[in-house]
């Protein structure tokens, strides 16, 4: 499929996660199969241009193309500037976030609450695409399915957004009010692949090959976009691109694959980030890999005590050495592959879905 002037080379998608999906965990679900990937959000608040996590952010050293970097605000002239800014940074696409449902954006009118006042989320849209056009840049569009239950417009959003001149749309199966609570409905992504002519990727819940297959299927959508089941599993990818193209699934990584995943993995997040904060925010990054791991939560414990990275880097690597003394493979557990009959029964449905 096609982002403007861009062919990918699948429709298997990183999700944005604040906190996540950095430079080194892009690059690394990108060797894995993704076949895009998005920055986490970025501000359109100037004054934040200059901060240290916004830089971070913003760093595309290495990364190969096309680089899509989100843009999250509440005044279309800031939006406006903020994806010139981007632009002038490296960034490719830029994409519009109205589906995060954090407090801290919400309650500011941005991420998924522009989906209550549909004039402004479309005066944001054309004034971001105003500046992009001229610099041949696609803007895509993240949203959730609405604000609530008795609220869902993104089909209504998803028209006027294209009308506007956005060129591929992203839509999370839950609305505003359900934040990442219960399931997620398919029914409105499927409405909205029905109503525009662009590309429409399909989001939330989508945590095994078998699902993502169900959900294409269902959905007609042209992609599917995963965002918490790639953590500690980056290699989610290729099992999903596999079963598509076989229908059967692909074998668990080996131990020693994963130890030298992980351990790259650190080596691009220290240099990132820097001694101190690189060794705390990969915590989190090596709790995902070992959670579902024989002994993996008693390592974890040992290991958030650990203040640098060289001694980090080392217990990770002794760990799985050890782990590799006792198996080939990783275990396969329920956080792993999920079979067809695991998916939610009301996960296509309004119904039985919570919604």
């Amino acid at each position: 499929m096609r982002i403007g002037p861009y062919t990918l080379p699948n429709r298997l998608f990183v999700a944005p996660m604040a906190g996540v999906t950095d430079r080194p965990f892009r690059m690394l679900c990108k060797t894995l199969g993704a076949g895009y990937a998005v920055s986490e959000m970025v501000t359109s608040r100037r004054d934040l241009w200059s901060s240290l996590k916004t830089s971070r952010r913003a760093n595309h050293e290495g990364e190969p193309g096309p680089i899509a970097v989100q843009i999250a605000g509440t005044d279309a002239q800031m939006m406006q500037d903020a994806a010139l800014y981007n632009i002038d940074r490296g960034a490719q696409i830029i994409d519009i976030n109205m589906g995060c449902p954090a407090k801290k954006v919400c309650n500011k009118w941005a991420g998924s609450a522009l989906m209550q006042n549909e004039p402004l989320a479309l005066s944001i849209v054309e004034a971001v695409v105003a500046a992009c056009e001229p610099r041949g840049v696609p803007v895509t569009l993240k949203m959730r399915t609405g604000w609530s239950s008795e609220h869902k417009n993104a089909a209504v959003l998803a028209r006027a957004a294209e009308s506007a001149g956005v060129q591929m749309l992203t839509i999370h199966g839950r609305t505003r009010e359900q934040g990442y609570t219960g399931h997620a409905e398919y029914d409105t992504v499927a409405a909205v692949k029905a109503a525009v002519h662009i590309p429409v990727v399909a989001n939330g819940d989508i945590d095994s090959p078998e699902k993502a297959s169900d959900v294409l299927r269902y959905t007609q959508a042209d992609a599917v976009m995963v965002g918490r089941a790639a953590q500690g599993r980056p290699w989610i990818f290729r099992e999903i691109a596999y079963f598509l193209e076989t229908g059967m699934q692909l074998a668990p990584p080996l131990v020693a694959e994963v130890q030298r995943l992980l351990l790259a993995h650190l080596q691009d997040h220290y240099q990132l980030y820097g001694e101190c904060t690189g060794v705390r925010s990969a915590r989190k990054h090596i709790g995902w890999y070992v959670r579902s791991m024989p002994g993996g939560e008693a390592f974890r414990a040992r290991m958030n005590t650990l203040e640098q990275s060289d001694a980090q880097w080392q217990a990770v690597k002794d760990y799985f050495d050890e782990l590799s003394s006792r198996m080939d493979r990783i275990p396969v557990t329920e956080g792993g592959h999920h079979s067809a009959s695991q998916v939610h029964a009301g996960a296509f449905g309004y119904e039985e879905s919570g919604v």
